[in-house]
């Protein structure tokens, strides 16, 4: 029988304690002035790309780590560092994940190295799925994509939302509608290759934390791209059509189930991150608590400030354990039978909010104001009950594959 262990092997470690360093000696210096200037943090990028961190060989190596630890380890720990410049520098990873789970071999080689550029002249990719009335609700999609056979292009258009990277990417990857009656098959995604055009930057968000990371809305005014441009190329997708329209309510219920698999994967490393986060906060009120003093003593004598950082760190130790366990499980192929993906994200992101909030009542005052990193950290916690689904959501995922009821 395999030794059960909770203790990271030596190379774990050693990444760790690599990722660690680079977020405490180049992104927390940086984070303050990116989250002020509200613009993509370019250098801190550059200096990632120099030393391998911005790279799909470094990620694929900790995807590929058996345990599953590989990657919400890193995730805590850019994320330990600064949210919003930890975000751009994962960002591009969604777009690449989206070519490396449906493209081609030949896709895959084209256009993910395209995505991130090279030290010299580091790029961003941005993936385009939410919409201004399709956020958690995929059926209300509404971008299409439409073939030209005389010209083997397809057409697309339509505004994409919340795109992390939007308008600034050297790649777009782009999910749009090419059968309206197929549901959630007749989606399909598809490169826009650099300055194509047709595509612009809409809005761009100001936004209340992780504002080092740049997002906007993708406006595609009859962007013409080559046929193969789409994902999986043509033939493939007329396969996954035609049996669609041959039993689609089965088939469809079956996507559905396939979908809610692949966002349940994923998110244990939204979870990580927000074990960074809170993890961060709650360094700083530590170090606080024990340096601070009030009436001749420092303020972790007191029990009301004691009590607060013994549940921080509770919380979060048992955030990160639901995250290990939903991301081992992921890798290993065991069924979430529970919904474990969704819970570590609830979990992690609602953790997240509590501690930040807490880290700033013990700094009092002095937390209120941005002289210390805890009122960025909070305002950057908020986005993670948002994203990669709300938390509202993930309860009705958990609550619904609980009860056996067909999650929509």
């Amino acid at each position: 029988m395999a030794e059960f262990t909770m203790e990271l092997n030596d190379e774990q470690k050693e990444v760790r304690d690599w990722i660690h360093g680079f977020a405490a000696d180049v992104m927390r210096p940086a984070a303050a002035e990116w989250d002020e200037r509200e613009e993509t943090p370019w250098p801190v990028i550059q200096e990632a790309a120099k030393i391998g961190l911005y790279s799909l060989d470094f990620y694929a190596q900790q995807f590929f780590d058996p345990t599953g630890l590989g990657i919400p380890m890193a995730m805590e720990e850019l994320f330990w560092g600064d949210a919003g410049i930890g975000l751009s520098i994962v960002g591009t990873g969604l777009a690449a994940v989206g070519v490396l789970a449906n493209g081609t071999e030949e896709q895959i080689g084209t256009w993910v190295p395209q995505m991130y550029g090279d030290v010299h002249d580091v790029k961003v990719a941005a993936f385009c799925s939410s919409e201004p009335d399709a956020g958690s609700d995929v059926a209300a999609m509404r971008t299409r994509a439409v073939y030209d056979e005389a010209k083997d292009e397809w057409v697309l258009n339509g505004t994409k939302t919340w795109a992390t990277n939007g308008g600034i990417a050297n790649v777009h990857v782009v999910v749009a509608v090419v059968d309206p009656e197929a549901g959630s098959k007749g989606h399909a995604s598809f490169i826009v290759p650099p300055n194509t055009p047709g595509l612009s930057q809409g809005q761009k968000f100001k936004k209340h934390g992780i504002r080092a990371s740049h997002t906007a809305e993708v406006v595609l005014e009859n962007v013409r791209i080559p046929g193969h441009c789409l994902l999986g190329g043509k033939e493939k997708l007329d396969e996954r059509l035609a049996r669609a329209r041959e039993n689609a309510k089965k088939d469809g219920e079956r996507v559905k189930n396939a979908a809610m698999a692949t966002f349940e994967a994923s998110r244990p490393a939204v979870g990580a991150m927000a074990v960074g986060t809170a993890r961060a906060a709650y360094e700083e009120a530590l170090e606080y608590a024990k340096t601070r003093s009030q009436f001749g003593r420092p303020i972790i004598d007191n029990q009301g400030v004691a009590f607060q950082l013994a549940d921080m760190r509770t919380q979060i130790d048992a955030a990160r354990l639901l995250v290990w366990r939903a991301s081992w499980m992921a890798v290993t192929g065991k069924p979430f039978t529970s919904a474990e993906g969704s819970m570590s994200k609830l979990f992690a992101s609602e953790v997240a909010k509590k501690v930040t909030a807490q880290a700033v009542q013990i700094l009092g005052g002095n937390g209120f104001t941005r002289e210390y990193p805890v009122e960025r950290m909070h305002r950057d916690a908020a986005i993670y009950t948002i994203f990669e689904g709300t938390s509202e959501i993930q309860r009705l995922v958990i609550a619904r594959t609980l009860s056996g009821m067909p999650i929509r």
